[in-house]
């Protein structure tokens, strides 16, 4: 008799569900994050911010600060992880979907894949914080001590 601990059956809503919910919380927390930024230094907001691989860089304050934004984000996102995901074997799997979205979604909005180093590096540094960190929030939550017994010992 096989033992039915953690045994998963496909769900393809679920999943699904899953990665749109990882796509609005992407999308949502940078606009609030790169929101906060422009509130800073005082720029207008616009989708190149989120979209253009133009504007990441390290030679403009703007620059910088959206690299901040999107690695605040990764953070934000592991939170995501942690909260709707919830198992540190799938937090990899989310993580790549949701950048592998961006990039479709920049490559569209730009009409070409990114050429900037600089998008790229940004890009997989928030991949491996939203990976690492949501998988270590998982894990610590999975592998929390399941009391087995909380009733009172009697004596025999």
């Amino acid at each position: 008799m096989a033992s039915h601990f953690r045994s998963y059956v496909w769900d393809p809503i679920l999943i699904i569900s899953q990665i749109i919910l990882m796509q609005c919380i992407y999308y949502s927390f940078l606009g609030l994050w790169l929101a906060g930024v422009d509130g800073l230094v005082h720029t207008s907001r616009s989708l190149d911010q989120i979209f253009s691989y133009e504007v990441l860089g390290f030679s403009t304050t703007q620059g910088c600060l959206s690299m901040m934004a999107f690695i605040l984000n990764s953070l934000t996102c592991a939170l995501g992880l942690w909260f709707f995901i919830r198992r540190g074997k799938q937090c990899l799997d989310f993580t790549v979907t949701v950048h592998f979205f961006h990039m479709i979604g920049c490559w569209i909005y730009n009409a070409h894949l990114p050429v900037a180093l600089s998008w790229w590096l940004v890009n997989v540094a928030c991949m491996a914080l939203m990976a690492v960190i949501g998988e270590y929030l998982c894990m610590r939550t999975e592998l929390r001590a399941i009391p087995v017994n909380t009733a009172p010992k009697s004596n025999l």
